[in-house]
């Protein structure tokens, strides 16, 4: 016997469409990569299906697991995964989300392959590392000519071929990253694993590695001291020969989140390695691979701050709270259409920085700007991420802290994208650093930011206060996040009110740049067309 009736719950949002975004339909277009719709489309339905959604819940709810050692006793460094990561690799490789861009001379390549990392990251952000390791690694390796020739192919192409095989005997590859250690962390020169040469060119690779991602993969880019300075290797799992490269997995870290991924501590037992690029020349070498990672990561923050925000509306426009529609109550309507301006704020730089990433190689000014916007939009929008999340959560009340909601998953998510690759400070000063070093990025930056001048005086005046910010060298390493924070609002700003909707743009200028605006979320000024913004998040 019933004994009350349970009403005013909210429907699931699946299935819902992952490419239905306004923002990066638009932007997908202006940056030369219109050709793709279809298959971003595609994608995005397939990503928020009732069943993909299942996929991506059963990954990361059921984590991987370490075997050391099989039943006998024999090393075996095998790591065990649900199915369903599988099934999220196998579409995500298909699509070409991993290394395809590198092999597509289509216009707009890069852009086409960030939309679909956005849109397919909605079902699971642990599988999305070594897409991005895989998708990153290529232009490092290009540092060994020979080694490209080898394992390009192979990485780039459409077949998720999994298994602990001889990688040129596979019908494609997933290449892994492993760089950090206990003693330096984010300060890779600490580095204190060694590199013997040999004489038939290969390296002895020993030492220990805290963090290395995605150690099921079958090559991986590695930093070592050799005999000439820090540097760049490639090792594999297994040798030519057939044998297993000496890579032993220690144990699997229990992270906060991105718990379907596995990450691994690994021991190099005189493991077989092979040079890329020049001995000493590591840092310059892995940059490559930092600068590709970096713009995964401005994605992967973007992802999830759309389907933070897409969850709220969702929630609030089926809960009735007071006798009205939560999305009714104005105190409400500002905090959702805020979270609205901070994520399509992030979509569109990210696109930009895509764009960029297509015409770097042969456009000098765009490399410049690339260089630098990476930087401050990696600092900004990945620590966006994190309160974001939290403001979206507190949307939903009680019902958004329990599992089922999907909210604490998003939560626990939101903050790696600021940790990867190095924390705020690291990558706040690393913009310095560029703009000491190549003056053509800050040449690069105002250019862009400039061909916005006039259509917005919250946004003339704040270009103007960067030029200020960048005179003036006072203390400026302890000015650091001060002025990177604020290089990144104008970078937004100049995109949205060149390429955004009015009302988002009008908003983001009023609250980022005029100071009209709290220290939380739900503080915009009054005026704000906020109808307008969150109908922005329906899918």
């Amino acid at each position: 016997m019933l004994t009350h009736e349970v009403f005013n719950q909210v429907p699931p949002i699946t299935p819902f469409d992952a490419s239905r975004d306004p923002a990066l339909l638009t932007g997908l277009h202006r940056e030369g990569a219109g050709w793709a719709e279809a298959g971003v489309r595609e994608l995005g339905a397939l990503a928020g299906s009732e069943r993909v959604q299942e996929w991506g819940r059963l990954a990361d709810e059921y984590p991987p697991v370490l075997h050391t050692h099989d039943r006998y006793g024999n090393r075996v460094d095998e790591v065990e995964f649900h199915p369903h990561w599988h099934d999220l690799m196998t579409v995500a490789v298909e699509h070409g989300l991993h290394g395809a861009p590198w092999a597509d001379d289509r216009t707009g390549a890069h852009v086409a392959r960030a939309a679909k990392f956005y849109v397919w990251g909605t079902a699971d952000a642990g599988h999305m590392c070594p897409i991005s390791m895989t998708y990153a690694a290529i232009p490092a390796l290009r540092h060994n000519p020979e080694l490209a020739a080898k394992y390009e192919p192979l990485l780039t192409a459409r077949t998720y071929d999994f298994g602990l095989r001889e990688p040129s005997s596979k019908a494609g590859l997933i290449a892994g990253m492993s760089m950090t250690e206990k003693q330096g962390g984010s300060d890779v020169r600490a580095n204190t694993t060694t590199a013997t040469p040999q004489p038939d060119g290969t390296y002895r690779i020993v030492g220990h590695k805290w963090f290395t991602s995605a150690p099921m993969s079958d090559i991986f880019l590695t930093l070592a001291q050799a005999p000439g300075g820090l540097s760049c290797f490639l090792l594999p799992r297994v040798l030519p020969d057939g044998s297993r490269n000496p890579i032993r997995l220690q144990r699997l870290k229990d992270k906060l989140g991105n718990k379907s991924n596995a990450s691994s501590e690994i021991e190099y037992e005189n493991a077989t390695g092979w040079p890329v690029g020049a001995e000493g020349a590591g840092v310059k070498t892995i940059i490559e691979m930092v600068n590709m990672t970096r713009l995964d990561c401005v994605i992967g923050s973007s992802v999830g701050m759309r389907a933070a925000a897409v969850r709220a509306v969702h929630h609030a426009r089926h809960r009735k709270t007071f006798g009205a529609a939560l999305i009714d109550h104005p105190a409400m309507r500002n905090v959702l259409a805020d979270l609205v301006i901070e994520s399509e704020a992030a979509t569109t730089v990210m696109l930009r920085l895509a764009g960029a990433t297509d015409r770097a190689a042969a456009d000098p000014a765009e490399a410049a700007l690339r260089r630098i916007a990476l930087a401050v939009t990696k600092y900004w929008v990945c620590k966006r991420a994190a309160v974001h999340a939290a403001e979206a959560l507190e949307c939903f009340g009680g019902n958004g802290y329990v599992e089922e909601s999907g909210m604490p998953r998003l939560y626990r998510e939101a903050p790696l994208m600021s940790i990867w690759e190095g924390s705020g400070n690291i990558a706040a000063l690393d913009a310095l650093r560029a703009m000491g070093t190549r003056p053509e990025t800050v040449e690069a930056y105002f250019a862009e930011v400039s061909r916005a001048r006039g259509e917005n005086p919250h946004l003339d005046h704040a270009i103007d206060r960067v030029g200020k910010e960048l005179a003036d060298h006072t203390d400026i390493e302890y000015r650091a996040r001060r002025i990177v924070e604020l290089m990144a609002l104008v970078l937004q700003g100049a995109q949205l009110v060149q390429h955004g909707h009015r009302a988002v743009a009008d908003a983001f200028c009023a609250s980022r740049l005029g100071a009209d605006w709290g220290a939380a979320f739900g503080t915009l000024p009054t005026g704000v067309d906020t109808t307008a913004i969150i109908e922005r998040a329906f899918v």
